[in-house]
């Protein structure tokens, strides 16, 4: 299944943390894991309807690396993957 965002949304795929701490001690699965605060944009939207009648151009695009507001994002599993959808303003920054 693909997902084909609508309006200003943007899917995207978290990016997995580093499972070992700064110390070198391994973290197991069963550690409560924290929400992600980032991701790789996966799927991108048209942008969202201005009141003039044209679409205002997305910031982002997809392969972008961003950071995003921790609880912000919906989690949704398409084929057993987990994806998450936001809106472009809760984008806080694209990485470099």
């Amino acid at each position: 299944m693909k997902l084909r965002p609508l309006s200003d949304h943007v899917i995207v795929k978290p990016l997995k943390e580093n499972e070992t701490t700064k110390s070198g001690i391994v973290l197991p699965d069963t550690v409560d894991k924290e929400k992600p605060e980032k991701g790789e944009v996966v799927a991108i939207g048209p942008g969202k309807l201005m009141e003039n009648g044209q679409r205002a151009a997305m910031s982002v695009k997809v392969g972008d690396k961003v950071v995003f507001k921790k609880y912000s994002p919906d989690e949704i599993k398409v084929e057993d993957e987990e994806v998450l959808v936001l809106n472009e303003s809760d984008i806080i920054a694209v990485i470099e």
